[in-house]
C-alpha cells in the first residue's frame, strides 16, 4: 500500500519544493527568475515555430475566382465555329482536343494516350486515354473524335477550320483508336488535333443548315477544364456574362481555381471601366498604352510573344519604282524599328527583320550596331548612286529615255490608331531619303474586301496571323499570289517556293528551323516587303492568381493553356506530404 502512494507524494514534494525555493528569492531574485523562465519560454516557443516552419512549405489548394472581361459577345461556344475571342476564350476551357499545347508551346497529350505516324508520313493513330467522359459523365469515344472532324469538313456547316482539315480521313478503328489520313505528307499537322471535340450523342440530330443556329452553342457539354455553371442574359436574351466551374471529370485533373466568370463589353473603353469599377479582375485586348499606364499604377501585367507579323508589302506590280531592288533596299534600311516599338506599341513587342518574329525560332532579337542616322545616310547614298536625283522640293526623280519617273507611292492600311500611327512615322522616315509617300485608309472590312483581295494597293501596311510551325506557304509561295492566298507581296522565288514546300514535309523541328534560315536568306535578298514589328499579346491579370505562365502564344485564347495549374488559394502543409 505504501509503496502505491510514494510517488504521487515524490511529485508532490518535489513542487512543494520549488514553490518554497522561490517563495525564498528576494523580490529582485523573484524578478530575475521569471526574466529569465520568460526568456527561456519564448525561446522553446521561437525554436519550435523555425523547426515547425521549415518542415513545412506553403502548396496551392484548391479555391478562389477570376473574374474575367472581354471584348465581343459569344455566339459560337464550339470548336468546330468559334470564331471570335469571346467565342475561343470560353471554348478553350470548356473543351479539350486530342493533344493540347502547354504555356512553352509544346504539344503533349490531352486526350489522346499517345499516337503513332506511318513510315509514309501520311498517317497518324491515336489511342484515346481510357474511360474519357464529358463534363455530364457521358463516355467519349473515337465516334465524338471522327464526327467532330466530320463537321469541320462540311462545307454546308461553314468551319473556319476547313482548310486545316480539307482532304484528311478521319476514321474510327475501335471505341479508343482513331486514324488520320492526309492526302500528303504535312508536318504541322499536329496542331490541327488540338482542336476541342463535341459529343456526337448531342449534335448528332443537327443539320448542317441548323448547326450555327442551335442553342448548344450558347450553352455547350464539353470534357475540358472546366462546364458552364450558369449564364446571365440581357433584355434581349444576349449573353452577358458566364460563370464556368472547375470540371471534375476533366482528364488533366480538376483545376485548382474553382471559378471564372466572364462579363462581355462592346468596346474597350467599356472593358477598362468594368475593370475600374473592379467588375472585373483580368481582361486582354487592350491598346499598349492602356497597359504601360495601368502597369505604372501597379495592375499586374503579363506580356506574350505572338506570331503576328506586321510590315509594309510592296506591289511592285502596280507600281514600278518598287520593282527597283536599289528603292526596296533603302527603304528598308531607314525605318527606325526601335522608334516604333517604343512609340507606338509602348514596348510591348520586338522589332522584326523577317518573316517570322524570331522568339519562336528559339532565337533573341538583336540589335544593330549601325546607328538609325547611319542607315538613314547609307540609304541616301544608295539611291544617289542608282540615278535617283532629288529635286527642289527635296523628292527623289530618275530621268530616263521615256521620261521623268518621280520616286512616290501610297500605302493602304486600315483606320486601327495603330496602323494610322506606324503609317505615318513610315511616311516621315521616308521622306527623309526623298520618297513622297501618300497615305490611305480603309474600313477593315472595305480594306479586305476591295483593295487587299483584288491587290489594288502599292504597298499595304498590314499584319499577318502565321504559325508557331514555320508553314509559310499561304504567304510566301507564288502559288498564293492570287486571292484566297495570303501572298500580299505577290512574291515569286522558284528557289524559295521550294523552301516552303520543303519546310511542310520536314518532320524534325531544327531540320525545319535550318530550312527557315535558308528561306529568309532568299527573302532577306529580295526584299518583298519592310519588316516592322511583332506586337506582344498583353493581359492583365488579378495579383492574386499565381502560376499564370505566357511565353509564346499563337492566339489570345492560348492563356489559358495552363490554366490547371493557376491558383489563388494556399495552405501550409509538412514536407513530406507536399508533391
Amino acid at each position: 500500500m505504501n509503496s502505491l502512494h510514494s510517488e504521487p507524494r515524490r511529485r508532490v514534494s518535489l513542487r512543494s519544493r520549488v514553490n518554497m525555493t522561490i517563495h525564498s528569492f528576494s523580490l529582485l531574485g523573484k524578478l530575475i527568475f521569471y526574466i529569465l523562465l520568460c526568456i527561456f519560454a519564448g525561446s522553446a516557443l521561437s525554436l519550435l515555430w523555425k523547426i515547425n516552419s521549415f518542415a513545412m512549405v506553403l502548396v496551392p489548394t484548391r479555391g478562389g475566382s477570376i473574374h474575367e472581361g472581354v471584348i465581343g459577345f459569344p455566339r459560337y461556344i464550339n470548336p468546330v465555329l468559334a470564331v471570335t475571342d469571346s467565342d475561343k476564350d470560353i471554348s478553350a476551357l470548356v473543351y479539350a482536343g486530342l493533344l493540347r499545347e502547354t504555356p512553352q508551346g509544346d504539344l503533349v497529350p490531352d486526350l489522346a494516350e499517345s499516337y503513332t505516324l506511318s513510315p509514309d508520313g501520311k498517317t497518324y493513330t491515336f489511342i484515346l486515354k481510357p474511360s474519357l467522359v464529358f463534363a455530364d459523365g457521358t463516355p467519349l469515344t473515337a465516334d465524338d473524335v471522327v464526327y467532330t472532324i466530320q463537321q469541320i469538313q462540311n462545307p454546308a456547316v461553314k468551319s473556319p477550320k476547313f482548310a486545316n482539315w480539307n482532304g484528311v480521313t478521319a476514321a474510327k478503328v475501335d471505341d479508343r483508336t482513331v486514324t488520320f489520313t492526309l492526302p500528303q505528307p504535312y508536318s504541322p499537322f499536329l496542331e490541327n488535333v488540338t482542336v476541342g471535340i463535341l459529343p456526337k450523342r448531342i449534335w448528332q440530330n443537327t443539320t448542317a443548315d441548323s448547326f450555327a443556329l442551335t442553342s448548344l452553342n450558347i450553352n455547350p457539354t464539353g470534357e475540358g477544364p472546366y462546364k458552364i455553371s450558369n449564364i446571365q442574359k440581357d433584355s434581349s436574351g444576349i449573353p452577358s456574362s458566364y460563370e464556368l466551374k472547375a470540371n471534375s471529370r476533366y482528364i488533366g485533373g480538376k483545376p485548382l481555381i474553382d471559378t471564372i466568370s466572364f462579363n462581355f463589353y462592346s468596346t474597350e473603353k467599356d472593358l477598362e471601366t468594368g475593370y475600374q469599377n473592379g467588375d472585373i479582375d483580368s481582361m486582354n485586348s487592350i491598346s499598349p498604352s492602356a497597359a504601360k499606364n495601368l502597369e505604372l499604377k501597379g495592375s499586374k501585367v503579363y506580356t506574350a510573344a505572338l506570331p503576328r507579323v506586321f510590315g509594309a508589302f510592296f506591289n511592285q506590280i502596280d507600281n514600278p519604282v518598287l520593282s527597283d531592288s536599289d528603292v526596296r533596299q533603302a527603304l528598308d534600311m531607314s525605318v527606325d524599328r526601335d522608334y516604333i516599338v517604343n512609340t507606338v506599341l509602348q514596348g510591348y513587342g520586338t522589332v522584326l527583320t523577317g518573316p517570322v518574329p524570331e522568339r519562336f525560332i528559339g532565337k533573341t532579337p538583336t540589335a544593330t550596331s549601325t546607328s538609325y542616322e547611319d542607315l538613314v545616310g547609307e540609304a541616301n547614298t544608295l539611291l544617289d548612286k542608282a540615278g535617283w536625283v532629288k529635286n527642289t522640293d527635296g523628292i527623289r526623280e530618275k530621268i530616263s529615255k521615256t521620261g521623268t519617273t518621280t520616286l512616290a507611292f501610297a500605302i493602304s492600311t486600315s483606320d486601327s490608331d495603330e496602323l494610322k500611327n506606324v503609317a505615318d512615322i513610315l511616311k516621315s522616315e521616308w521622306r527623309k531619303i526623298g520618297v513622297a509617300v501618300d497615305i490611305k485608309v480603309f474600313e477593315g472590312g472595305n480594306l479586305n474586301q476591295n483593295v487587299i483581295r483584288p491587290r489594288k494597293y502599292d504597298a499595304l501596311l498590314f499584319g499577318q496571323i502565321v504559325n508557331r510551325d514555320l508553314d509559310l506557304y499561304a504567304f510566301w509561295h507564288s502559288s498564293q499570289k492570287t486571292d484566297p492566298g495570303l501572298n500580299i507581296a505577290l512574291y515569286a522565288n522558284p528557289k524559295a517556293d521550294k523552301l516552303l514546300e520543303t519546310l511542310r514535309t520536314e518532320s524534325s523541328k531544327d531540320d525545319r528551323i535550318a530550312t527557315y534560315g535558308q528561306f529568309q536568306d532568299i527573302l532577306k535578298k529580295d526584299i518583298p516587303a519592310v519588316f516592322l514589328y511583332s506586337p506582344d499579346f498583353i493581359y492583365v491579370a488579378s495579383p492574386e492568381v499565381k502560376n499564370i505562365v505566357t511565353d509564346t502564344l499563337s492566339a489570345p485564347s492560348e492563356r489559358f493553356n495552363g490554366v490547371s495549374s493557376w491558383y489563388i488559394e494556399t495552405e501550409r502543409v509538412w514536407k513530406l506530404f507536399a508533391h
